[in-house]
């Protein structure tokens, strides 16, 4: 009896050791490197004139860290809050945030954490921090504004992350609205474009480590977090901009973007929805898009504006007064 558990247990232990070595080195070799340039995406915010920048500001977060935003100040009757995509800075809304600020409305403008003046980059400590940082931008500075309409816009991967915050309870029940421009919404979603065989290959924005990808996620459901701070996401950014981030890890990929079940968090928004997109988006289908919120939501509004690719949304005048009509 004694040697029969023995070698129970001996089998055991080497199929766990097989079995940590497999995920062990799926962890340390299945790594990607980044995307092709895509001057697409990027070249509009390398082009934004920033003379006018406001200076940077600080917030204190619950943990104690100063994080940055900048204030475009305005009327007190409307607030917004613009939060830029993966990869970037507030400074990629500039554009739309002086819009909105000469409409009346006054724009506040945060670097998300591990993104922007916010060091180091592409990182958080755990997954749910960067709602936790929204709530308290918002919590910091409402006293300033006690009689305003709120609404959080988000663009690309970061209207993804609106969407997701938006059906946090109570957190999404803290603004009046939200504004999801160019939504990245998943990697798999529909609306994400698709190299297809024998086709020119799609934009791709972001390289992932899928083998990586796939050790961290058995460990989570070990639960084993220790190497949750490892890159898994990389991104085509210009080397010689400071502000651009150019991995994110997997806590940072599980946090910047919708819940898995992106089309469960459009249903259960509590607060009213309205999307723009552009219809020559170089990651997104515009129709594609559009059909995926309508589906599940009939009451949301898509906007889909004609010959604007997807960083255009944030940055060219078209799109702009597009953008700004829908705070009316």
């Amino acid at each position: 009896m004694k040697r029969y558990l023995k070698r129970i247990i001996g089998g055991l232990c080497i199929s766990l050791l097989i079995y940590g070595a497999i995920v062990g080195g799926l962890i340390a070799f299945g790594t990607a490197k980044p995307p092709a340039v895509a001057p697409a995406i990027t070249k509009p915010f390398a082009d934004i004139d920033t003379q006018a920048l406001p200076e940077v500001l600080r917030y204190m977060a619950r943990d104690g860290a100063l994080l940055s935003y900048r204030e475009y100040r305005a009327s007190d009757k409307k607030v917004a809050v613009l939060l830029h995509g993966s990869a970037g800075s507030g400074v990629d809304t500039h554009p739309l945030a002086l819009a909105l600020q000469r409409a009346g409305i006054t724009a506040l403008v945060p670097d998300l954490r591990g993104h922007g003046a916010n060091r180091p980059h592409g990182d958080i400590t755990y997954v749910g921090q960067l709602d936790d940082d929204l709530v308290d931008l918002v919590t910091n500075k409402k006293p300033e504004f006690p009689n305003s309409t709120w609404t959080i816009l988000g663009f690309s991967s970061g209207a993804a992350f609106v969407l997701r915050f938006a059906v946090e309870s109570p957190a999404g029940q803290l603004v009046d609205r939200y504004v999801l421009v160019s939504p990245y919404l998943r990697y798999d979603a529909p609306s994400v474009r698709q190299s297809n065989p024998g086709s020119a290959p799609t934009q791709s924005w972001a390289s992932a480590s899928v083998g990586r990808i796939i050790g961290l996620t058995i460990l989570n459901r070990w639960g084993v977090h220790i190497w949750d701070g490892l890159p898994v996401l990389a991104f085509p950014v210009p080397a010689n901009i400071e502000a651009a981030t150019k991995t994110y890890s997997w806590r940072m990929y599980k946090n910047f973007g919708a819940n898995d079940d992106y089309l469960a968090d459009i249903r259960r928004a509590a607060r009213p929805i309205r999307v723009l997109v552009g219809g020559s988006d170089e990651l997104l289908d515009a129709e594609k898009l559009k059909t995926e919120f309508q589906s599940q939501r009939s009451d949301v509004p898509v906007s889909i504006i004609p010959g604007m690719g997807h960083s255009d949304m944030v940055t060219q005048p078209d799109a702009i007064r597009a953008v700004v009509a829908a705070f009316n």
